[in-house]
């Protein structure tokens, strides 16, 4: 029996041109705001580049400086509006493929660091029960975002587990992986078809 096909996409630099976390703080705060934010959070940065602080931590820290307290419904507007205004940060390439993945009806999953609810309306003509995106998740109470993540953040081996959740039976699938950072490199090798940075050239 034929396995079923898995296609499973990382977001930030393998379906966009660059990251987009700094690229939607800008969007919601203005470069200015966002300036001062990250010189306040500098020495979280360089703890960060030198190991001393996890990835994690300081994407959390980053995080709540930036939009702890904010309304949930705030949040997902600006999350729209950053989708619709920012489709140009997409590879040429990728839509092709995203396009043709959901034309066969292919199963998708776009399994991301970033949060869940900035990269979803990206991909809003996509939604349906094959095609499905996965990544941090940020945490709200009463309503208001409390600067924390709901779950683990989702790089490196946690892009594997959630593959895993998703898809318990591995044997039934083909896995096709496209990634193109450390935090994909779990993934691609769990794969059985692994591209490394994709997408990319004329």
């Amino acid at each position: 029996m034929e396995k079923r096909r898995l296609y499973v996409f990382d977001f930030d630099g393998t379906l966009t041109k660059r990251d987009t976390s700094t690229e939607f703080i800008r969007f919601v705060h203005g470069d200015k705001a966002t300036l001062i934010g990250f010189l306040k959070n500098l020495h979280v940065l360089l703890l960060a580049m030198t190991g001393v602080v996890s990835r994690a931590k300081a994407k959390r820290i980053i995080f709540a400086h930036f939009f702890g307290g904010m309304s949930e419904e705030l949040f997902d507007l600006h999350c729209l509006r950053f989708a619709n205004a920012k489709k140009g940060l997409l590879r040429p390439k990728a839509i092709k493929k995203l396009d043709s993945l959901a034309a066969e009806g292919r199963r998708v999953l776009i399994v991301t660091e970033s949060i869940t609810r900035w990269v979803q309306p990206f991909f809003a003509t996509y939604i349906q029960p094959d095609f499905k995106v996965v990544g941090t998740e940020a945490a709200v109470e009463g309503g208001r975002l409390t600067g924390r993540f709901a779950n683990k953040y989702c790089t490196g081996a946690e892009k594997v587990r959630r593959i895993a959740e998703l898809c318990p039976e591995r044997d039934d699938y083909f896995i096709v992986v496209y990634g193109n950072g450390k935090g994909d490199i779990e993934m691609l090798d769990y794969s059985d078809e692994g591209h490394y940075k994709p997408f990319r050239g004329r």
